[in-house]
């Protein structure tokens, strides 16, 4: 897929993975880990540099080698979740372009690699981009009942500006597969973006419904076939950049309200919004969407949260949950995405967030939000647990606790205080650290005293709102290795940035501002994948 700025994407893939990674190591470069093979657990615990260090990640997903980016819908299939993401096999060599690996997972915490999928470069059209992976139960497409259909962005003629999709299907349960010929299922009409298609099966309807990435315009499409598609309406927004990697989902509140979301990936740095993914509530009648509010509200307010996708909750049994879905996400960010010292210490660039359960809730106010918890299947790879209980802290307390990948949750009380937080990944000399907490009327991220990428310094600190007169806060943080996702308030406001401490900064300060606190109920684990 093309940028959104000067530089297209796949030229970023070109970059010199190597070289621009190099200046953030705190110890000298050393060779990359051997590739795995396919089928292999995919435990993020691959081989470190010859140093013996490793920024691998401890329990998110992180690709097996060379590089990832954009996740792509999980689809559940034979009792597990068939993760496809876009992966390019020749990123050290400088070669650009991306084919779809493959991940399963029974619950979405520990992934086994399958290996390429959907490979690249075996039609004149190229590589494959981002698109949709569909079950199709009814053989509405002629495949056989149960096939697996994706429908994908290619460019011919290896440009970016020629954007059309195509089709490819499989037999077997989505482990590889075959093209439908070399002719577009839905070609370009005549514009730039033209990209990202998103498939839902409309059983209202009995067709299928695309939601497709037009610049500032999400076009919707039917079809009866998945090989046919027809044009029928459009949902327009600007100044969040072009919108890309749309989702188009339904869903339950716990209020029994049904509401329509209607996702993108977008970049609002101009105008002080995230670059992550843009939802609004609505309805939608199967062919028009119809927003609650004009401006979306952000399913995360960090700096690296982008190509996410949601999915379907199931049971063990297939049954689908109406009152929830799953959510993944890219945590990296075109503004520097060829940087990380996973490069040269692991052979790897590309990790993913935690997957994350959503639901919809109402606010106070009347409006509806998604709000986001980390997937319960954590619980099942809890390792160690440390109970601090309560702690009273007025200005800086250093913990006991020392380690490098862990969650801890917490809740603060104080009857007058300015802001306070967590020092996290806090060095031995206190110099370094990323900051989480409150101050004033927000809550906040920080990672400008750590090594991260963003060298142009304008994007250290998220926020989102916070009412001081509320007199506490639930904090819930999810440390690793080069990431750090903070869930504020049982997941109503979200913040992932990618961080690179060193591995040497292990501390945990607890710190207040103003008066003092009490972090009740003070829990951290760590996991073991």
């Amino acid at each position: 897929m093309p940028g959104t700025s000067g530089l297209s994407r796949r030229s970023l893939f070109a970059g010199s993975a190597a070289g621009t990674a190099a200046a953030l190591l705190p110890t000298g470069t050393a060779t990359a880990a051997p590739k795995p093979k396919p089928g292999a657990a995919a435990k993020n615990t691959a081989n470190s540099a010859t140093s013996g260090a490793s920024y691998r990640a401890a329990y998110h997903f992180t690709v097996p080698d060379q590089w990832k980016n954009d996740p792509q819908r999980p689809v559940w299939i034979d009792g597990e979740y068939h993760y496809y993401y876009l992966y390019n096999a020749d990123y050290f060599t400088g070669d650009v372009g991306t084919a779809w690996r493959l991940a399963t997972t029974k619950d979405l915490v520990s992934f086994t690699d399958r290996g390429v999928a959907v490979p690249k470069d075996t039609t004149p059209n190229g590589d494959l981009w981002s698109g949709s992976a569909v079950v199709d139960t009814g053989n509405t497409a002629g495949f056989g009942a149960g096939a697996v259909v994706v429908i994908v962005t290619m460019s011919p003629g290896g440009g970016t500006d020629h954007q059309e999709q195509f089709l490819y299907y499989s037999t077997d349960g989505g482990l590889t597969f075959d093209n439908y010929g070399t002719d577009p299922v839905l070609p370009n009409p005549g514009v730039a973006d033209f990209r990202d298609p998103k498939v839902i099966r409309d059983e209202d309807r009995g067709r299928w419904v695309m939601a497709l990435a037009e610049n500032d315009k999400i076009g919707f499409y039917h079809s009866d076939d998945l090989k046919s598609w027809t044009y029928v309406n459009g949902f327009v927004h600007d100044g969040i950049g072009v919108l890309e990697c749309p989702d188009l989902f339904r869903i339950t509140a716990g209020d029994g309200t049904v509401k329509w979301i209607l996702g993108v990936s977008a970049n609002g740095k101009s105008s002080g919004l995230p670059n992550t993914y843009a939802y609004w509530t609505g309805s939608f009648d199967g062919s028009a969407f119809t927003a609650d509010a004009s401006d979306p509200q952000w399913l995360d307010h960090g700096w690296d949260w982008y190509g996410a996708v949601t999915f379907e909750k199931r049971d063990a049994s297939g049954a689908v949950d109406a009152a929830a879905r799953y959510a993944i996400g890219w945590v990296n960010n075109w503004d520097y995405a060829d940087t990380t010292p996973t490069i040269d210490c692991d052979g790897f660039n590309g990790t993913d967030s935690i997957v994350r359960e959503i639901t919809l809730k109402k606010a106070s106010n009347g409006t509806y939000y998604l709000a986001s918890q980390p997937v319960a299947g954590l619980d099942s790879h809890v390792s160690r647990t440390v109970n601090l209980g309560d702690v009273t802290v007025d200005g800086t307390k250093v913990l006991d606790y020392t380690g490098i990948s862990y969650e801890v949750t917490t809740e603060l009380t104080w009857s007058q205080l300015t802001g306070a937080g967590l020092q996290l990944r806090r060095s031995p000399s206190g110099g370094r650290h990323i900051d989480a907490g409150i101050y004033g009327d927000y809550a906040f991220l920080n990672r400008r005293n750590t090594v991260n990428a963003d060298t142009s310094g304008k994007w250290q600190e998220s926020h989102t709102p916070f009412d001081p007169s509320a007199g506490t806060v639930k904090l819930r943080i999810l440390v690793d290795r080069t990431s750090v996702e903070m869930f504020v308030d049982d997941g109503r406001y979200v913040h992932t940035s990618q961080v690179f401490p060193y591995l040497l900064d292990t501390r945990l300060a607890l710190f207040t501002i103003g008066g003092s606190a009490v972090f009740r109920n003070t829990v951290i684990r760590e996991f073991s994948v």
